[in-house]
């Protein structure tokens, strides 16, 4: 039975670079049916159905929602609300005096259980209701997707900026330790291996949360790399871990922030690279040795956009609507890969993906662990899109010495 009523859709935590075409291709594909009276955008996630702050899209002319799909960041800006039962009843409040009939949800792990929550609130009180999730993070660690939007977009600014510092490294060498986002999943740094061309090139070195961080390897594979070339550059997810579990930095800093939901703040500050870099200042006696963290750089840069990842972005939209309003079904989309190199999209059970993290799977992963495999280059390298920049060496001969 085809319902008829509003739709509701709204994005959560950190923005991408390619969120907004999800919400334009939901948006527009939505507009198509005519059970759909009204399309509503809720400002700030969740907390804007809460608080009733709706956008009114099905007013939106198609031009300016094409401009906003090609804009970074969550054009209905974000929220890192997590609903318990209480906060959902809340939500059906509004929802039912709106008469919204179809929920989509942009976003990653913690969105998806959102999605879970709120369709089984809508089944327990019997209201008529679809919701479906829409897949982005740049972490890619939803289940079951082979990748997720918004991750092809900032491996690529991750393995352009490798291009760049590695360009500069090799021209004033030293030691260079750039800290990039990944709490659980080592996907977002490991991408800085395709700013590799020639054998010498950094990254030399990639450490990621699947596997422990010892401090005394770490200064070996550091001395070990700058006897070989005379410089180091270095890769590094923010969620390094020991062998119990623990974070580095928690172990290296004396005090560490905490974010509203308890989490050690990784993101937030610079502290990681700056006490490896002065780890390896003390210990090795290296002089020159910088550090960067590249921090929401990463999540929103403009001018820095896969096109393969935006093509994606959008007809994961398209398809969420399809299958809530043509198909009349819940559940979250993903992520298939085919042959090479091509996907399907699929509608998933939302108990497989919520609340759930992937981790890099062994292959992708040295066995040194102190680096990635051809097996992950092969894997994320159509998620880049194309014209990737193409760095130059000069080689022309040297000229013989006439002074000794």
């Amino acid at each position: 039975m085809k319902v008829q009523g509003k739709v509701l859709i709204a994005q959560g935590g950190g923005p991408t670079a390619v969120i907004n075409q999800s919400l334009v291709g939901a948006v527009l594909e939505a507009r198509k049916y005519p059970q759909i009276t009204h399309v509503y955008g809720a400002l700030n996630g969740v907390s804007g159905i809460i608080n009733e702050n709706f956008l009114d899209l099905t007013q939106e002319t198609e031009h300016n929602l094409n401009v906003v799909a090609n804009t970074p960041s969550s054009a209905l800006m974000s929220t890192r609300d997590k609903p318990d039962e209480a906060y959902c009843k809340q939500m059906f409040e509004v929802m039912q005096k709106h008469n919204i009939r179809y929920f989509f949800y942009i976003g990653g792990n913690d969105s998806s259980d959102t999605v879970r929550i709120v369709s089984e609130e809508a089944k327990r009180i019997g209201y008529d209701f679809r919701a479906v999730h829409i897949p982005k993070t740049i972490d890619n660690d939803l289940m079951v997707n082979d990748h997720t939007p918004g991750y092809g977009s900032a491996a690529r600014f991750v393995a352009q900026a490798f291009m760049g510092v590695n360009l500069d490294n090799r021209a004033l060498p030293g030691v260079y330790i750039g800290v990039v986002m990944g709490r659980h999943a080592g996907f977002l740094p490991a991408a800085s291996a395709m700013a590799q061309l020639y054998p010498d090139d950094g990254p030399h070195l990639i450490y990621l949360p699947e596997r422990p961080f010892d401090t005394d390897k770490f200064l070996k594979d550091v001395k070990n790399v700058y006897d070989k070339y005379g410089r180091c550059v270095i890769a590094v997810s923010e969620g390094i871990q020991d062998a119990e579990g623990n974070p580095i930095i928690t172990k290296l800093t004396g005090e560490v922030e905490k974010d509203a939901h308890g989490n050690v703040q990784l993101s937030g500050t610079g502290a990681l690279g700056d006490t490896l870099s002065q780890y390896v200042k003390d210990n090795l006696n290296i002089k020159r040795v910088r550090s960067d963290t590249f921090g929401y750089l990463q999540r929103s840069f403009a001018g820095c956009v896969s096109d393969v990842d935006q093509i994606e972005a959008r007809e994961v939209g398209e398809r969420a609507a399809q299958f809530a309003i043509r198909d009349n079904l819940d559940g979250s989309v993903t992520i298939h890969r085919v042959g090479n190199y091509a996907v399907d999209y699929r509608l998933t059970n939302i108990k497989e993906i919520a609340a759930l993290t992937k981790l890099m799977p062994d292959e992708f992963i040295n066995e040194e662990g102190n680096h990635v495999t051809e097996a992950f280059r092969s894997y994320v390298r159509p998620l880049l899109g194309s014209n990737m920049p193409q760095v130059g060496r000069l080689r022309a001969p040297k000229v013989e010495k006439l002074v000794k």
